[in-house]
């Protein structure tokens, strides 16, 4: 997802993060909810971008990006397991991925009674199978978005 949407079009230009809330204004630019709260709490309700009046007092959610950097950020977190290699219980190296409970789990873990009875995946196929899958959400979210600005 990461090569297929540049990351400046996921991030608020208040924070500088990627967008968490995200709400659409009429000028079009899009804001985190709680940025556009904290910059309207002077009394001047603009875009804090091109200065446009909002015509709303509560913008609405833009679910299509809140999907999308949701996704995003599911991506990431499933990506960092490859920092944290070895199972806080066992000491061993997480290699696999517990599907029923969607956790990194090492070998010991998957012939625990905890694990025994789940479907488990190796680790890099779950990540894999998490990015085509929500990378095809994002993009079903974005089509929608882009068809309904072209109305």
């Amino acid at each position: 997802l990461a090569m297929s949407l540049p990351e400046e079009d996921l991030t608020c230009p208040v924070c500088c993060d990627i967008f968490t809330d995200p709400v659409l204004l009429s000028c079009s630019h899009s804001f985190c909810r709680g940025c556009l709260k904290h910059c309207w709490d002077t009394g001047i309700r603009e875009c804090p971008v091109c200065r446009k009046k909002a015509s709303k007092c509560n913008p609405p959610c833009n679910l299509a990006l809140k999907n999308v950097c949701e996704a995003v950020l599911q991506v990431r977190r499933l990506s960092s397991v490859e920092d944290k290699v070895n199972c806080n219980l066992h000491g061993e190296k997480l290699k696999l991925f517990c599907l029923n409970d969607k956790q990194p789990i090492c070998v010991v873990c998957q012939s625990s009674k905890l694990h025994k009875t789940h479907d488990c995946s190796p680790i890099d196929e779950a990540l894999l199978d998490c990015k085509v899958r929500e990378t095809n959400i994002a993009i079903g979210y974005l089509n929608k978005f882009c068809s309904l600005l072209l109305r």
